[in-house]
């Protein structure tokens, strides 16, 4: 703890001008957490005995993996020597954000809350896709941006040369980034006082009607929604009716307070304040999202800008093992669309697998961190169908049809299949140029531009099908470069391609959780992949059961589960031949019977192995 660290401060006495609001950000694993844990140490606001690593990050999930997955506000008091020579104190509200591309949405929420950013760059590995991302995504809400090198204490670490690169990047002097280590502590201090010195404070009328943003907001089992909120205009107090202005529901504001960083109750919020307001409500669809808070007193007449709704790029099914579970799946898709405002959701039913929901996420990793949440905190034993994306259709008639599941794809005839394009920025050494070019070319890339940020790293940028990113790309992407490549991507249109449906028959019958859409030149690899798959899951049956791939009434590829063989001869002791070939003939009629009246049976765990990550992953 630092002297000049303080006792948080109350808000009412804190004017606007001694306000700083700011976040961190930068690409996954560059130690912004760390640098976070820190800045909590040194103000004081965590006291060394309760200190632990990772401090803002709540869930274990979190922990366990070494990432950020929701943005975690907080505020701290610093005190800094004014140029007149008197002490000024100071209220920092700190963003700390996620760094994954799935969760830029996170990311672009709390930049909106904030007037400056800490861009923050491994001295050890230098700027990343990610760093670019967010930085650009900074710019746009012109927020001030202040460059800094973390992990200087590396034995590996660069800070020269990545100085140098920061500055290129952001147009300054490398002298002006900061080098600092969010493990030992070096440079915090500095870091502080420059935050203080250059984000410029809140702006906003205190005479105003409220207005309130809401950035954030969490599910409590025992308080109900809480929601997270960044005070624009007018104050807030506790006892107060307050009203959302897009459902206009009112609501009693029973605590309203700060993260510092356990909830604290406050006598209210002002001006550029960032807290947490606290209702009562459970009903999880009264507080959305970029919602603006006024009071139903003296109501807002205008509603702040919102966010522009995060639009999914990868579709799934999740489905309940157990069907009688499927009314608390529902209830914990509810409450998880409360805390992660990018999960979209809607009912679907599937012959194979009964009824459950098709999801919506941003992409791979937030596909497996949703359902892992929903079966750790909900207790939820749950299937995923292979991920898809959104296709638009265009049948012989002219009629447009939007795919998001292979099951909705029109059977007539298509005359065009479009599907969703992204831009990818890839960022590596340049000795993997070669490599990370094959495999984009395999994955049906067309090369925009080659651009050398320094003599050892090459910014590679293509124009891809979404559908051929989403599964292993990223995973082939980190193993052909030894894991040194980063990648990001963004939605870039839609392009028309060669793309058909493949079905999956067992015994002449589709069975829809299998099928996929995939370009015609990696159908067969599909087709045969998948019932080779299926015929080591399925257990054999009584009968022989042929699977079968195909693209409409076409066969493309077959496998056949050979039946159960009774030993009808272990009676015959001896002999005639002729009494065993009777008893042959007897089965092998039998058998014929069963074959027409018997259904196959595919039991849960076969679909559960046919359809985890890399089934469409090796097309």
């Amino acid at each position: 703890m630092s002297p000049r660290a303080l006792t948080p401060l109350s808000p009412a006495a804190t004017p606007a001008s001694q306000i700083r609001n700011f976040c961190i950000i930068a690409h996954i694993d560059h130690g912004k957490s760390t640098l976070a844990d820190r800045m909590l140490q040194i103000t004081g606001v965590v006291a060394d005995r309760d200190m632990r690593a990772q401090y803002l990050d709540r869930m274990d999930i979190e922990r366990e993996r070494g990432i950020t997955i929701k943005s975690q506000a907080v505020r701290m008091p610093w005190q800094t020597d004014s140029a007149t020579g008197t002490t000024e104190t100071f209220a920092l509200n700190m963003i700390d954000t996620p760094g994954h591309v799935d969760f830029t949405y996170e990311v672009s929420r709390s930049l909106a809350a904030c007037e400056g950013a800490i861009l923050l760059v491994d001295a050890a590995q230098g700027i990343e896709a990610q760093t670019l991302a967010n930085l650009y995504l900074a710019l746009e809400n012109d927020l001030t941006i202040i460059p800094v090198l973390n992990k200087i204490d590396l034995p590996a670490a660069d800070p020269d040369k990545f100085a140098k690169e920061l500055a290129d990047l952001i147009g300054g002097r490398p002298e002006d980034v900061l080098r600092v280590s969010g493990k030992t502590g070096v440079g915090v201090e500095a870091l502080l006082d420059r935050i203080v010195s250059e984000i410029p404070a809140p702006v906003g009328d205190a005479d105003a009607p409220a207005r309130a943003m809401i950035f954030d907001s969490v599910y409590d089992a025992y308080r109900g929604v809480v929601t997270y909120v960044r005070m624009v205009d007018g104050r807030l107090e506790p006892r107060e009716r307050i009203q959302m202005m897009s459902t206009r529901a009112a609501h009693d504001l029973l605590e309203i307070g700060v993260s510092s960083p356990e909830p604290t109750p406050t006598q209210g919020l002002g001006v550029g304040e960032v807290g947490y307001l606290i209702t009562g409500v459970k009903d999880v669809r009264q507080s959305k999202v970029g919602d603006t808070v006024t009071t139903l007193r003296r109501p807002a007449s205008e509603a702040l800008a919102g966010y522009t709704d995060p639009k999914p790029m990868v579709f799934s099914g999740i489905y309940p093992i157990d069907g009688s579970d499927y009314a608390e799946l529902r209830e914990a898709l509810d409450k998880l669309k409360l805390s992660d405002a990018s999960l979209q959701y809607e009912p679907e039913t599937s012959v194979a697998l009964g009824f459950g929901f098709r999801c919506g996420f941003l992409g791979l990793l937030h596909l497996e961190i949703i359902t892992e949440r929903l079966s750790r905190e909900f207790g939820l034993d749950l299937i995923t169908t292979a991920p898809s994306v959104i296709y638009e259709v265009t049948t012989d008639t002219g009629e447009k049809v939007v795919v998001t599941n292979p099951s909705e794809y029109p059977d007539g005839r298509v005359a065009s299949v479009a599907e969703p394009m992204v831009k990818t920025a890839i960022l590596l050494p340049k000795d993997y140029v070669g490599t990370v070019m094959e495999l984009c070319q395999s994955r049906r890339g067309a090369l925009l531009g080659m651009e050398y940020f320094s003599e050892e790293r090459v910014e590679l940028r293509y124009r891809m099908p979404l559908g051929e990113i989403v599964f292993d790309f990223f995973d082939q992407l980190k193993s052909k470069t030894q894991g040194y490549a980063s990648l990001d991507y963004e939605p870039d249109g839609q392009q028309e391609a060669d793309l058909v449906k493949v079905d999956v028959l067992l015994q002449g019958d589709k069975v829809d959780a299998f099928s996929a859409i995939v370009h015609r030149e990696k159908a067969y690899a599909y087709g045969t992949m998948m019932a080779e798959r299926l015929r080591k899951l399925i257990p054999r049956q009584n009968f022989e059961v042929p699977i079968q791939a195909a693209i409409g009434a076409r066969i493309i590829a077959r496998e056949t589960i050979r039946a159960l063989r009774k030993d009808v001869l272990a009676k015959c002791y001896g002999g005639d031949i002729s009494r065993k070939r009777k008893l042959l003939e007897k089965q092998k009629e039998g058998k014929k019977r069963m074959k027409m009246v018997g259904r196959v049976e595919v039991p849960q765990e076969a679909f559960i192995a046919a359809l985890s990550g890399d089934v469409e992953g090796k097309k």
